[in-house]
């Protein structure tokens, strides 16, 4: 600790010599001739096609059902399908489904129900109340009207 301590009061006492960059670099401008710029052409300037070799299935394969003729194929086919379905249908779908909007108002229905029971607590009624609908208001057929009508309660 004694040495850091020492090194930095010494480069202190040199005015920050350390930082001073002691040589002042100049770029330097070549004029020597370029050999470089020249480009010479092959002999033959179409390429000959070489034949695609057949790809050699392994013995055991069993193919995932995409494709029977081609490993390569049927293992590209499949990596892409289960990327689509589990990746994009999935993940994606999923996340849309967690923030789209409350459709069936759940949300605004409960908070609906606590006014409700803070109004009714606030006006001293019971919170449920056997008849919501008071029954001056509620208007039954007669008997008459009903004639031979089953009534199932």
């Amino acid at each position: 600790m004694a040495t850091v301590t020492r090194f930095g009061t010494a480069v202190l006492r040199q005015k920050n010599g350390l930082f001073r960059p002691q040589l002042l670099r100049t770029a330097t401008i070549s004029t020597s001739k370029k050999n470089k710029d020249t480009a010479t052409l092959s002999d033959t300037l179409v390429e000959k096609e070489e034949k695609a070799e057949p790809v050699v299935n392994s013995k055991n394969w069993v193919s995932w059902g995409y494709s029977i003729e081609s490993q390569v194929e049927d293992n590209t086919n499949m990596h892409l399908a289960f990327f689509f379905s589990v990746t994009l249908c999935l993940v994606t779908g999923g996340y849309v489904l967690a923030y789209w909007p409350d459709l069936r108002l759940r949300d605004w229905a409960q908070r609906e129900a606590y006014v409700e029971l803070r109004r009714r607590e606030a006006e001293g009624l019971p919170l449920i109340d056997c008849n919501l609908v008071s029954l001056d208001k509620i208007e039954l057929p007669d008997d008459e009207e009903l004639g031979d009508t089953t009534i199932i309660i």
